[in-house]
């Protein structure tokens, strides 16, 4: 009886402790792990084919809305690389799954690269090389992290990487622009693994020390404005579409925006009229405002829609209407939702704890990327870095460097943070 107490006694004591659970691992301890060290050898290895895919995937043009080729090229790189469930889904996005231990169905990681470049149709893409320096637009941008999310895919494989949570590999269409985010928004949003994704990376850029856990949101508006028109000279005294949008564009420019949280606006492309002696009927602008706070950015588009309806009741009270008035064509272009993703999330967490362990600084950023839309459904979220050095970004002369201890440096930090947030087993 007396030791049946005594047991009744330890059982409760150690339901009562705190310590009763082994301890949570430290997110770099798999940078120890046999099997990342034996996928950062592959990865050493291979390194000239993930350059060799850098350069075929870059010089598949891929403008905005016309991703399709590169997206049927990637899917079949997702093959060959040894995923499983590979497709193109409906918005264009290239699919490929690293099946993980655990219930089929679960909660999985989601990591993306997008195949959109911000380059029209038409722009040359064949890359030049200079030492160990790789030119061509689009090429940071976002091909390279493309080749190096097809690198760890192999790598994982050949070593024989196990994980918790499946990973879904993804190359997504429309991150640049006018896309507004369409990729990840389809995938978070409709697409079939939409209620699996329970944590999110966007590898975008090259430096390796960035996290961006903060999402820049922005409205971007097209605003045309209309009227009756008429000879310069003979129909002088009517109303001119002109006027108003050039009063919006002055009154826009005082609206007041705090620094912190940073908050801008720009107005940005214009066109539209008949001929230089002629009062124009139609003209029109597009605009862009972004802040790294929700509640900011509304105001902002508030006060904007604002300016707008002023600028028309403003012109229709200076001149004649007589042959008509002015209107103004109010179109929504682009939608990117403000997000954060807290330093307490084990996302945030693993990638701050192995950039630390590898020696260098990280830095917490805001920015505008596809971890946006995550971001702003809730779901654990930030950019990284895909490795090197680039530079000139959205320009012809677009840049990156693939010396082999940099290129190699930052893509190895990527793969640490991406296993360690999928259960490396």
């Amino acid at each position: 009886m007396r030791n049946t107490a005594l047991l009744t006694l330890a059982a409760l004591l150690l339901a009562a402790s705190p310590v009763q659970a082994a301890p949570q691992a430290k997110p770099e301890a798999v940078l120890k792990t046999k099997s990342y060290e034996a996928a950062s050898k592959i990865l050493d290895r291979d390194h000239d084919r993930m350059i060799g895919e850098i350069v075929t995937l870059t010089e598949i043009p891929a403008p905005p809305f016309k991703e399709a080729a590169r997206a049927a090229a990637y899917a079949e790189m997702l093959k060959e690389a040894g995923l499983q469930d590979v497709e193109i889904d409906e918005e264009g996005n290239a699919i490929g799954v690293y099946r993980g231990t655990g219930p089929a169905g679960g909660p999985a990681v989601m990591i993306a690269a997008h195949l959109d470049t911000v380059f029209p149709e038409g722009t040359p893409v064949k890359v030049r090389r200079e030492g160990t320096r790789l030119y061509a637009p689009g090429i940071g941008d976002d091909t390279r992290s493309l080749a190096v999310l097809l690198a760890y895919a192999r790598a994982m494989k050949e070593a024989g990487i196990k994980v918790k949570q499946d990973i879904i590999f993804v190359g997504n269409v429309g991150e640049e622009g006018p896309g507004d985010l369409r990729g990840v928004r389809y995938l978070l949003t409709r697409g079939k693994y939409k209620d699996r994704v329970k944590a999110f990376f966007s590898m975008d850029g090259t430096d390796a020390t960035r996290i961006v856990n903060g999402g820049v949101g922005s409205k971007r508006y097209r605003i045309t404005w209309k009227g009756p028109g008429g000879h310069s000279y003979g129909a002088f005294g009517l109303v001119n579409p002109m006027a108003a949008m050039s009063q919006a564009v002055v009154d826009f420019y005082k609206i007041p925006v705090p620094a912190k949280p940073k908050t801008t606006y720009a107005a940005s492309v214009t066109g539209g009229g008949t001929s230089v002696n002629s009062i124009p009927n139609e003209v029109f602008m597009e605009f862009d405002m972004r802040s790294e706070d929700p509640a900011e950015l509304a105001k902002l588009e508030q006060a904007f829609l604002a300016v707008v309806r002023k600028s028309v009741e403003g012109e229709n009270g200076s001149r004649s209407v007589k042959e008509g008035a002015i209107t103004a064509d109010v179109k929504l272009i682009g939608d990117r939702p403000a997000g954060e993703t807290a330093t307490t999330q084990p996302i945030f967490r693993n990638a701050d704890a192995i950039i630390r362990a590898k020696g260098l600084e990280p830095h917490p950023f805001f920015s505008s990327t596809d971890s946006n839309m995550a971001m702003s459904l809730g779901i654990p979220a930030v950019t990284i870095g895909s490795g090197g050095e680039g530079g000139r970004a959205h320009s012809l002369d677009e840049w990156i460097d693939v010396e082999k201890t940099k290129s190699l440096g930052g893509a190895t930090i990527g793969l640490a943070i991406l296993l360690a947030t999928a259960g490396v087993q």
